[in-house]
């Protein structure tokens, strides 16, 4: 089966989509399937990185494409990088041959009409992985009103997308219900969360303290937020507490990712000289498992408005990892759910302003002594070796020959998330 893979971010890219993306692409190959992936030319969080414009890596071909201007920054920024990124990705398409499968993820926005009109257009299947939900972040996020004429323009180009496609992968029943509410069919719609890097994530004591004393954290109790810093995902509160608690040496708090909300982290610690925040860049996957084993609590963090918009996967490479967990975010989200599988343990959850819980949830996981203790079964539930081979499934299930309408979900795997 040719295969067609469309994403602004891709191998070597460390952001979550581009791992993501990446493990589908090596896993399709080694089934035997030819795979293309159509992607960024620079580091989607550092535009300083250049990558080949082609290249066959483990048997995958990948074109990477320019956009006009590179990086995050301020909003039209964003937008014209954006907006150039898909028109070059358009006049790509436009010289490619027919694939029987063609996969979109949601970077950048639009990016899944452009693969669900090739595949109307040159035929195949058109498979949409919805790592996120646009208009509903921009207006969310305050980026767009939810009557302007572009956010309308956005939610029709997604409502379509979602009639072309033969499956649609969202990553937990919030997201469903929204795909839902915007038309999808519930035949269509499969539920499967994304992955932890677990053969090449787990709690490692070595590289915990090699991280720790690079970093000047030695005999510090670390608390950690690793992943993308957006407005998605809120840190105020956090941030808030680390100024509360500059007076307790014991306690460092860790910022370990990029994004565009990185900046206001750099800028809270500067503007009141705290001495207990380290902030440092995306670790590769190669240094995750000691980056993510150097925290003694980690925090997980959504936005109030973006249960079902967004999916915080980083609890699972956290569950790997087994470390306390603090959640910061609304009361019913997907988050909120896996904790409650999780029981009671070093398990501490807060909502958006509410400081001082927070202040004292991180005082009383430093006092408690807990020690790291992977979470099996749980972590197991969302491990890449249950996951993506599910993954894999969906899409070959549907041989292109076959008539849309008469498509059944799979329904003989009991592992299947619905």
């Amino acid at each position: 089966m040719k295969v067609l893979l469309l994403n602004q971010c891709f191998y070597p890219d460390v952001v979550s989509t581009a791992q993501h993306l990446t493990d589908l692409a090596t896993e399709l190959v080694a089934r035997g399937h030819q795979v293309t992936v159509i992607t960024g030319n620079r580091g989607y969080d550092d535009p300083s990185l250049r990558f080949p414009k082609e290249e066959l890596w483990k048997g995958i071909k990948i074109i990477r494409i320019p956009a006009l201007v590179s990086g995050k920054g301020p909003k039209w920024r964003r937008a014209l990088n954006f907006g150039s990124f898909l028109v070059a990705c358009a006049l790509r398409l436009s010289f490619l041959p027919r694939f029987d499968a063609v996969i979109a993820l949601t970077s950048p926005p639009l990016i899944s009409v452009l693969g669900a009109l090739f595949a109307q257009l040159r035929g195949g299947e058109f498979f949409f992985w919805v790592m996120d939900l646009n208009p509903d972040e921009a207006i969310a996020a305050g980026w767009l009103e939810r009557d302007s004429l572009f956010a309308r323009l956005l939610d029709r180009n997604l409502r379509y997308s979602l009639r072309r496609a033969a499956r649609v992968i969202a990553l937990d029943r919030f997201m469903k219900d929204r795909l839902l509410s915007k038309g999808a069919c519930a035949e269509q719609v499969v539920v499967l969360p994304p992955w932890s890097h677990d053969d090449a994530i787990e709690y490692d004591a070595v590289r915990r303290d090699e991280f720790r004393e690079r970093h000047k954290l030695t005999e510090k109790f670390v608390v950690m937020y690793s992943g993308n810093h957006s407005p998605c995902h809120p840190l105020d509160t956090v941030l808030e507490a680390a100024r509360r608690l500059e007076g307790n040496e014991k306690i460092a708090f860790c910022f370990v990712g990029g994004g565009s909300e990185k900046i206001k982290v750099r800028t809270f610690a500067a503007r009141h000289s705290l001495k207990n925040i380290v902030c440092l860049p995306y670790q590769p996957l190669a240094d995750l498992a000691g980056s993510l084993s150097a925290a003694d609590l980690h925090t997980v963090v959504m936005g109030d408005d973006f249960t079902g918009i967004v999916h915080p996967c980083k609890i699972y490479n956290i569950l790997r990892i087994g470390t306390a967990l603090l959640y910061v975010g609304p009361e019913k989200s997907h988050i909120t759910e896996v904790m409650a599988e999780a029981g009671d343990g070093a398990v501490y959850s807060a909502r958006h302003g509410d400081v001082e819980s927070v202040v004292e949830h991180i005082r009383q996981a430093e006092l408690s002594g807990f020690v790291s203790q992977p979470h099996p079964p749980l972590a197991n539930q969302f491990s890449k070796g249950l996951l993506l081979p599910q993954l894999i499934e969906i899409v070959e299930s549907i041989p292109a020959t076959e008539p849309l309408q008469a498509r059944p979900v799979p329904s003989n795997n009991p592992t299947l998330l619905s």
